[in-house]
């Protein structure tokens, strides 16, 4: 069976809603067990439930990734649980729309201490022990606003476009020990962080005029991606990105 992924363990941050959510039910239902990550206790109760109605282990630290010594709480309590992390899926990110000339410090030093800071250290806490059965799979949910400017999102394309770089910089160190590093980058997709960003319809018919196959994306489209990513039909991908935009970067 191609994209066999039983038995492997996963981390999956911003797993409450959204792309995290969808990404962390694709996961199990492919046999992977699953610790997941949120600021929201209620939200990874429930989800934590109905991942273990599909026979797989799944535990959940609360956590807020805006803080340093949250990430590495989260990275101790995850290897705690299982001594290795197979993959690791940095899905959580924030984003602030405002001008470039409105963009104000506090929501700059937020974008990028969730977007970027939490992203790399905790992807180098886990690549330690990786490192060690020579093999993991790193997946950093990115977005096309790291490859193309954005209005009114002078912050977050600047993070994305730090994660693109910061993440083949460890695609580049960690591939001779097995480690793949790789993002993906979506479009506008169907969740709550959407609507914030594009909340009236002509903000939203806007976005939809560039995207050649007319529509917004779903979450279930971008954790088809994660699951191929993850696989060991994958290996020989690293340091990519893997753009799911409708066709929107071929203009």
């Amino acid at each position: 069976m191609m994209f066999d992924l039983s038995h492997k363990k996963a981390l999956v941050t911003g797993a409450s809603k959204g792309i995290g959510r969808a990404i962390a039910l694709s996961l199990a239902e492919q046999g992977v067990d699953l610790v997941i990550s949120a600021r929201t206790k209620a939200e990874l109760e429930q989800l934590a439930g109905e991942l273990k109605n599909k026979a797989v282990t799944c535990h959940y630290v609360v956590a807020d990734l805006a803080k340093h010594e949250d990430v590495i709480k989260l990275a101790k309590e995850a290897l705690a649980i299982y001594p290795t992390i197979d993959i690791l899926v940095n899905n959580a990110g924030v984003s602030h729309p405002e001008s470039a000339l409105e963009t104000a410090e506090t929501s700059w030093d937020h974008t990028f201490d969730i977007n970027v800071k939490a992203l790399f250290f905790l992807s180098q806490q886990l690549a330690q022990p990786m490192l060690s059965q020579n093999y993991g799979r790193i997946i950093n949910i990115s977005s096309q606003a790291g490859l193309i400017a954005l209005e009114d999102h002078a912050a977050y394309c600047a993070s994305k476009g730090a994660v693109e770089m910061v993440s083949k910089v460890m695609a580049l160190e960690w591939a001779k020990y097995g480690i793949t590093v790789n993002c993906i980058a979506p479009t506008v997709i169907n969740t709550p962080m959407a609507e914030m960003a594009f909340p009236t319809p002509e903000a939203k018919a806007k976005m939809l005029s560039k995207i050649p196959v007319g529509r917004f994306g779903e979450v279930e489209e971008v954790a088809a991606a994660v699951l191929f990513l993850a696989s060991k039909e994958a290996a020989m991908i690293t340091g990519d990105t893997l753009k799911i935009d409708g066709g929107w970067l071929v203009q």
